[in-house]
């Protein structure tokens, strides 16, 4: 199998993929600056941390499991000094969205993300349904992109990625610009900013006297049942007096013009804020 050079290894991410990645028969060495994440490494994986000269010898794969405001900046640094033919596998569209990993021709850049559990799932395990985030028992999509590099390196992206997202339910083979538009655009701009507004609509009711716990059930088994019939889990159709909520709702919460949110000029302005 690969040997596998991991960035950012005691991080929260870092410490979830390396985890995952013990699992498999990946050869996985460790990269990690700071204090905290050298003796988490130690505490929670039972590994040190390597040099990163060390690390990227020889290693197929490179994971840069950091934040995206430090990518370009170690990619910087690192990517000059990888053999020809390393894959380097970043975790978020962002920074190569905006342009911050080096040109290299001769190495190849795998970008992936975990599209998290649903909602709407089959977990029968007591795990499974308290595993939001994914990664540890509850099973998940994964988007993939071939940013550059061989066709043949798809394959082993894929793997890569299934390996520290798993468990893995299927992966979905994508662009950077999809991704990119999937998060930040569809993830964050949209979903989580109306379920912030969601969640402060609930705090308004309880402001004027409905006790908190009734209305999170409320609006928590709304959700459920709303969610199931317009993302078509079950067959149904909603009442007349809740199309016409709908129909005054929408353009009362939204403006006219918010889908330009994914207008490429949008998107790009979005992961330069976040890099």
């Amino acid at each position: 199998m690969e040997t596998v050079a991991l960035f950012g290894a005691g991080g929260k991410m870092g410490t979830r993929l390396g985890k995952n990645l013990a699992r498999t028969d990946f050869r996985v060495r460790h990269v990690e600056v700071s204090d905290a994440g050298i003796a988490r490494l130690k505490s929670e994986i039972g590994v040190d941390s390597v040099d990163p000269d060390m690390a990227i010898a020889g290693a197929q794969v490179v994971i840069l499991a950091l934040p995206d405001t430090v990518i370009g900046k170690v990619a910087a640094g690192l990517v000059p000094k990888l053999d020809p033919g390393t894959i380097v596998v970043v975790l978020d569209a962002a920074s190569p969205h905006a342009g911050h990993l080096p040109e290299r021709a001769d190495i190849t850049y795998f970008v992936t993300h975990p599209c998290h559990p649903p909602i709407f799932n089959n977990e029968t395990t007591e795990a499974g349904r308290k595993d939001h985030f994914g990664g540890v028992a509850a099973h998940q999509g994964v988007v993939n992109a071939l940013m550059q590099g061989p066709e043949e390196h798809y394959d082993i992206g894929d793997r890569v990625a299934r390996a520290i997202f798993a468990p893995v339910s299927r992966t979905y083979r994508v662009t950077v610009d999809q991704i990119a538009l999937l998060e930040p655009g569809l993830s964050e701009t949209v979903c989580a900013s109306l379920l912030t507004v969601m969640r402060e609509a609930m705090d308004e009711v309880v402001a004027r006297g409905v006790p908190k716990e009734c209305a999170r059930d409320f609006l928590l088994g709304h959700m459920n049942i709303l969610g199931a019939v317009i993302f078509e889990e079950v067959d149904g159709v909603f009442s007349d007096a809740c199309n016409k909520a709908i129909e005054y709702g929408v353009p009362a919460l939204m403006k006219d013009d918010w889908k330009r949110v994914f207008e490429p000029q949008e998107i790009l302005e979005s992961v330069r804020r976040i890099t």
